[in-house]
Parts: C-alpha cells; sequence; structure tokens
C-alpha cells in the first residue's frame, strides 16, 4: 500500500462529505479549542482555588500536572484535525478538486453504474461496491459540473483504498 494513497483517502472522506463537515468542524472547533486551554481541565481549578484558600499544605507538589497537559494537547490536536477539515469541506463545496485530481490521475479505472447518489462498481478481484456520491460534493472529475444521474459509468479509484473514487466525466456529453 503507498502512504500517499492512503493520506489521500483519508483526506478524501471530509471532501466526499463537505457540507456535513463544513457543520461537524464548525460547531465543534469552539469547544475543542475552550477544552485546549490552560483552565479547562477541572482539576486544575479546584487547586487554584485550594492554593488560593490556603487548604493545600506548603510541602504538596501538583498531582496531575501531566494528566492535565495531555488532555489540552489531545484537544489541542483535535481541534487543529477539525480546522483542518473545515478548510477541506469548505474547498470542496465551493468545487476545488481536493483529492479528485490524484485519484482520478492514479486510479484504476473500472464499470459502474450510477443510480441518484449511489455509485456502484465492481474491483477486478470480484468484490463490489456501492458508495455515495453526495449532491453538494459529487464525485465527478473533470469536468465538475457533468450531471450524473443514472446509467453506466467509468470509475476511477485507489486500488488500495476503493472509497475513495471518481466518476470520470471526460466521455461524457457537455
Amino acid at each position: 500500500m503507498n502512504v500517499l494513497d492512503t493520506l489521500i483517502w483519508l483526506v478524501n472522506f471530509p471532501a466526499a462529505h463537505g457540507y456535513a463537515m463544513v457543520f461537524i468542524a464548525g460547531f465543534s472547533i469552539l469547544g475543542l479549542f475552550a477544552m485546549s486551554a490552560s483552565g479547562a481541565v477541572p482539576a486544575s481549578s479546584l487547586r487554584r482555588i485550594r492554593e488560593r484558600e490556603g487548604l493545600l499544605p506548603a510541602e504538596s507538589r501538583p498531582r496531575g500536572a501531566g494528566r492535565a497537559r495531555i488532555v489540552q494537547l489531545v484537544f489541542r490536536v483535535l481541534g487543529f484535525l477539525m480546522l483542518a477539515n473545515l478548510v477541506i469541506g469548505i474547498l470542496s463545496l465551493t468545487g476545488v478538486p481536493v483529492t479528485r485530481a490524484y485519484i482520478f490521475e492514479h486510479g484504476q479505472a473500472a464499470q459502474g453504474t450510477v443510480d441518484g447518489d449511489w455509485v456502484t462498481f465492481r474491483t477486478p478481484d470480484g468484490t463490489e461496491y456501492t458508495l455515495e456520491s453526495n449532491f453538494f460534493t459529487p464525485a465527478v472529475y473533470p469536468d465538475r459540473d457533468a450531471f450524473v444521474s443514472s446509467g453506466p459509468v467509468t470509475v476511477r479509484y485507489l486500488p488500495g483504498h476503493p472509497q475513495a473514487f471518481v466518476i470520470d466525466s471526460s466521455p461524457t456529453p457537455r
């Protein structure tokens, strides 16, 4: 398996579900970054109150500071991942082929059928895939505006990750 194919496959999920990703990431980023702030961990707030009131012995060392730091780091990483998903989703909604060009160029061709928002194709090993081609971010390349509602089509997919696919719109009339 190719590492770049795997990366494109991972990035293709927010690109293929751009509309949902914009809303999910848009609403979750604020909470994730708030949890990554220094005072977001409840134990640290309780410790500050105890120190202010003089309820902690002088020789006690802070416990849980390492855990709090790890929690903050995890939420910060998740916040930046959601921010990246938001950017990928917005780019996909505006018609930028974030992953489509790579999949089209490096993908393996197969014959498939389109039925509404669903694309069905069979790989050479005999596995049949039925995957969604979202209305808001259609999996069509190179002509994103080509309307493919039903019938036989040529599908290009990454051999190691068939879920990353595009419908080849080059043979369709424009």
